[in-house]
């Protein structure tokens, strides 16, 4: 999972990505996006923006890893507006490393108001980077039942990741707190 700007620059990443490509996490913060996409940008400036300003986009790419070596990913990129900034979150869905490959991922019927609002609160941690530890004391609650929390809202959009989860109530334009 990674977080971007309106710029295309990296604002966070998290550790799947850091794994993937082999680099440091000081090596993405503050850097476009594109300089680590082999062969340079996707999009010209004015694509990018049209692609953030239409809403939820996919797409494929081949990201140079530290190694040197090119692994091609599918992506889903959700933008949304957060504490008065465009960011969006980028979520890989297949990668073509040997092992990371993860079937295809039907859309779910259902939305993220369908989550109660407790689950959102959960979720809203979760998309700050917060533990299931940190969000039981948070919340003043136990692991188990924040755990039940994030089972519960995966069930019910469909979904395999947590990072999958803040990205699909993320697309949907509902503020996460």
């Amino acid at each position: 999972m990674v977080t971007l700007d309106a710029r295309r620059c990296h604002v966070d990443v998290n550790g799947a990505y850091i794994g993937l490509l082999g680099y440091p996490r000081t090596a993405y913060i503050g850097r476009p996006v594109y300089e680590f996409v082999a062969g340079g940008p996707l999009a010209t400036e004015a694509e990018w923006q049209k692609e953030i300003s239409a809403g939820e986009f996919g797409g494929q790419a081949d990201l140079v890893r530290a190694d040197g070596g090119v692994v091609t990913v599918q992506y889903a990129a959700h933008p949304a507006v957060v504490a008065g900034g465009r960011l969006v979150l980028f979520v890989v869905l297949h990668t073509s490393r040997r092992g990371r490959n993860m079937p295809e991922v039907p859309r779910a019927a259902a939305t993220a108001s369908t989550l109660s609002a407790r689950e959102m609160e959960v979720v809203g941690l979760v998309a700050q980077g917060a533990t299931s530890g940190e969000i039981a004391d948070t919340l003043h609650v136990s692991g188990n039942t924040v755990r039940t929390h994030v089972r519960n809202a995966m069930a019910k959009l469909d979904v395999r990741s947590r990072a999958q989860l803040v990205a699909k109530v993320m697309g949907e334009g509902l503020a996460l707190s």
